[in-house]
């Protein structure tokens, strides 16, 4: 495979259904490999470390999240603007968009690195995390944040690909990037005994070869989102345009990761058995979503490249088409996650308490996922238009403020662990219906970045 190949695709022509399928697909299949590894983290943890470690792992998902949130928002709106400026052949702006996005990242990285690491011991304790668990969530933490820089470099190239349109070689490179991270998991765990140190080392060096990759990539595709490094430099018009559609989002997706801190206060508050039980469910629960962000991330793409060439009725035909094929694909995943639930928990933890937990978890939220489907595409779309303010403001609003007041409340009334729990349908259950009566309530076409020319 010639690593110059243009693969960028030009999403205003041609089948509406062969452009999403084909874009959300390698998306698709790739957060399932990164889902994967994670899997295969925890599943080397549980079985073969110990049930504090276990949960220790489990329970810092909130923690990575909320600073990985930031940068997360900051692709997206880099990927936006790029998407648009594409769509809309201007490729001397799709170039200073790449550089301004590239040299910015870089330039953050390094004080990005040095504020998570020292912040950890902060953060575990605003996590609530029992003492018999924090030695291993720090040393987790610790070592993953140390090298987030590669996972800051693949997020924002992969981001820069898939918004021309190539969502497949960020795929290949995810492939690579888990295959490696299960032999290193075995090695350092199972064979050199280094326990939760170990599985974490595994993921940063795995990642950092993914981040290689999609380097060589952009610094070698003949598509014009190539990266030249004496092109390198921070046009001020370009960066105010992706911080405006990025900022919001990147604030979303950080301050619903750190409100997520505070619900696993109330989650640890039932001891390290239950920590386990949510950590499992967890992995499952990321599982399940992915079709949803896949197709979403797929939207967003789809609606930015068509209200660059002012295609607007195509623009909505792709959000109508995404919405139905997101929720086909979430429901005929539900199934066997309700009718399995027991022996999918047992995959990660045998504990019997821990399996109950879990079981009980997994049937209960799970169809809640087919609310949070239209969350997702009508988000995406908003995005895509380059209105990523709204969106945040209701997920924050719902995810965050409503979720948090539901907690606190029911935290004091029926401090049981299903009720506490149903937190998270809650908040999916708002957070739709307002984002729907939003979305049917504006024109997209108004949110384009970029006018006629």
């Amino acid at each position: 495979m010639s690593i110059t190949r243009r693969r960028d695709v030009d999403m205003t022509q041609g089948s509406i259904t062969r452009h999403i399928i084909s874009f959300a697909l390698p998306l698709l299949l790739g957060n399932l490999f990164q889902q994967f590894y994670n899997l295969v983290d925890t599943y080397v943890v549980g079985n073969y470390v110990s049930n504090e470690a276990y949960a220790a792992v489990g329970s810092v998902t909130p923690v990575i999240n909320t600073f990985l949130g930031l940068f997360i928002g900051f692709s997206a709106g880099a990927g936006v603007v790029i998407s648009q400026y594409y769509g809309a052949h201007r490729t001397e702006e799709v170039k200073r968009a790449v550089h301004t996005t590239v040299l910015f990242s870089l330039l953050l990285c390094l004080p990005f690195t040095a504020v998570t690491v020292s912040m950890m011991p902060t953060m575990l304790r605003l996590n609530n995390i029992p003492d018999n668990v924090w030695d291993d969530a720090l040393t987790y933490l610790t070592i993953y944040f140390s090298g987030i820089t590669a996972t800051l470099v693949y997020n924002i190239g992969s981001g820069i690909l898939r918004a021309v349109g190539d969502s497949r070689r960020p795929f290949y490179y995810l492939v690579v990037c888990a295959l490696m991270n299960v032999v290193l998991d075995l090695l350092f765990v199972i064979r050199f005994g280094m326990g939760v140190a170990g599985v974490a080392l595994a993921t940063v060096i795995s990642q950092a070869v993914s981040a290689l990759l999609v380097v060589i990539t952009l610094l070698r595709t003949s598509s014009c989102v190539r990266v030249e490094p004496r092109s390198l430099r921070i046009h001020r018009d370009m960066l105010g345009q992706i911080i405006r559609v990025g900022a919001p989002s990147g604030f979303q997706h950080a301050l619903t990761a750190f409100s997520n801190v505070f619900v696993y206060r109330y989650i640890n508050h039932f001891g390290d058995l239950f920590m386990s039980a949510w950590g499992t469910y967890s992995k499952v629960d990321q599982i399940l979503f992915l079709p949803q962000q896949s197709i979403g991330t797929a939207v967003t793409t789809f609606v930015g490249q068509n209200l660059g060439s002012g295609q607007t009725d195509r623009a909505k035909r792709g959000i109508r088409l995404g919405l139905v094929y997101t929720l086909v694909i979430t429901g005929l995943g539900m199934i066997p996650v309700m009718l399995l639930a027991s022996p999918i928990s047992a995959i990660f933890n045998k504990t019997p308490q821990v399996v109950e937990y879990a079981s009980l978890l997994l049937r209960v939220i799970t169809p809640f996922y087919l609310v949070n489907c239209f969350n997702h595409i009508y988000s995406g779309a908003l995005r895509g238009a380059g209105n990523s303010r709204v969106p945040m403001i209701i997920m924050l609003s719902t995810f965050v403020g409503c979720r948090q007041v539901y907690l606190f409340f029911m935290s004091r009334i029926c401090n049981e662990v299903l009720p506490i729990a149903m937190g998270y349908p809650v908040g999916w259950i708002l957070c739709t219906t307002i984002t729907v009566i939003y979305y049917h309530s504006v024109k997209l076409e108004n949110s384009r970045l970029t006018g006629s020319r």
